[in-house]
């Protein structure tokens, strides 16, 4: 095991160069960033073995976004994935995530491990795989994978710690309509049932804090137990996870293992502001890593705009990273156009949480510049601001060019005051 000590102890006795570089990106103190690593608010996936552009995720940071990409058994093509992952850090992506199950899969982690960004794994996918069905995984198998892509230098892994008994037990006593949603959370509910065992990763989770130790990765807490409908929002499975992840969060910390929590999942708009206050409090304010939240169920085909509405909301009340959901959730695996779409509205999620957060260093300065430039009609300026500016150009040049926009032509509101305003008699 290597001796190297983990960055949360660096930040214990020093200032690391990485902590360094993340605190000059975001606007924030070192001292502070350092101290909020140590304390487990704020995590930097970078794992040793290779080296990539920097993303602080938690305390201080602007919130981040993360996009899946991956084969499935029936569409394996790794060209088309890697053109997804390109189209993903074009348009804002911060980290990437593989979730492949089909082909080669070492051959396409590592083809996305070539890329200058952090990348996660959901190792259990391959074990799976390999195993050649949940039932027939073992946790020798299970952690051999882990290993193995901690070795090819992935930066944070989705482990679902929290699918334990309880859980499960939670899952018998209070049933949900749809009761595991969760892929990976599936298989461990498979694997407990099959071979009337506790989860290993549950079970030996200080042998996965020494692996996870060795190789510098940041653990992701998986949210397994995560509702996949409205109606199971207050069903208990989720907070029995909850608990466990609490605690487990905890465990990892004193063994200085960066972590951040996943959650969580459907649930109603009223209910995001809570949800995510809880488990930053069982968490002792550990980073939270969102897919959705997923706000209503009815709206398939439109499921990233869904997505971004739970997504600023958590966000606004101290979400930390966004994963990016596609037009094509819950119906099909995503195309280039849907993962350009998908990264986009998650991106503007992220901004949204980040300006009603009012994060020291983030003043919305932009926010202002763009309406002095409506006010201005200065178009150039406005392209230039604007999040996704070559979109804006071509949608404002689709009638051809004019002083205003298409809609209020010569009645433009904007235009007609500021003439009246540049009247002397004013």
């Amino acid at each position: 095991m290597s001796v190297m000590p983990s960055l949360i102890h660096e930040c214990l006795s020093g200032m690391p160069e990485l902590v360094e570089d993340v605190a000059r990106e975001e606007g924030i103190n070192p001292r502070v960033a350092a101290r909020s690593v140590a304390r487990g608010r704020l995590v930097i996936p970078a794992n040793p073995a290779r080296h990539h552009r920097t993303c602080g995720i938690g305390d201080g940071c602007r919130v981040k976004v993360n996009v899946n990409v991956g084969t499935s058994g029936p569409l394996c093509d790794p060209a088309l994935e890697e053109a997804k992952a390109r189209a993903a850090l074009e348009n804002g992506a911060d980290t990437l995530m593989d979730l492949s199950t089909g082909g080669d899969l070492r051959a396409i982690r590592r083809m996305l491990l070539a890329l200058d960004v952090p990348v996660g794994t959901v190792p259990i996918y391959e074990a799976v795989r390999r195993a050649g069905s949940a039932a027939d995984l073992d946790a020798d198998l299970l952690f051999s994978v882990i290993r193995e892509h901690c070795r090819d230098g992935v930066d944070f892994l989705t482990l679902h710690c929290g699918v334990n008994r309880d859980a499960l037990s939670a899952l018998r006593t209070d049933p949900r309509v749809m009761p595991v949603v969760s892929r990976g959370g599936a298989f461990h509910v498979a694997m407990m049932v099959q071979r009337d065992e506790e989860n290993p990763l549950y079970a030996e989770f200080d042998y996965l804090l020494e692996i996870l130790s060795e190789y510098g990765v940041v653990a992701s807490l998986g949210d397994g137990m995560r509702p996949g409908c409205l109606q199971d929002a207050e069903r208990h499975a989720k907070t029995a996870e909850y608990l466990t992840l609490g605690r487990l969060a905890g465990r990892a910390l004193e063994a200085g293992v960066q972590r951040m929590i996943e959650g969580p999942g459907h649930i109603p708009l009223p209910q995001v502001p809570c949800n995510v206050q809880e488990i930053k409090e069982l968490s002792n304010d550990a980073p939270l890593y969102l897919l959705g939240p997923i706000v209503t169920d009815i709206a398939p085909g439109y499921d990233h705009v869904v997505s971004a509405i739970g997504g600023a909301v958590a966000a606004m009340h101290g979400a930390d990273f966004l994963c990016m959901v596609s037009p094509s959730e819950h119906l099909a695996l995503p195309s280039v156009d849907d993962i350009v779409e998908g990264t986009r509205v998650a991106r503007i999620a992220a901004h949204i949480g980040d300006i009603s957060r009012h994060r020291e260093g983030f003043k919305a300065p932009r926010e202002l510049q763009m309406a002095e430039s409506r006010q201005k009609l200065d178009w150039e300026s406005m392209f230039s601001l604007a999040l996704f500016g070559d979109h804006a150009r071509g949608v404002h040049g689709r009638d051809g060019e004019t002083e205003t926009c298409s809609m209020c032509g010569d009645l433009c509101a904007v235009k007609l005051v500021r003439e009246i305003f540049k009247r002397k008699d004013l």
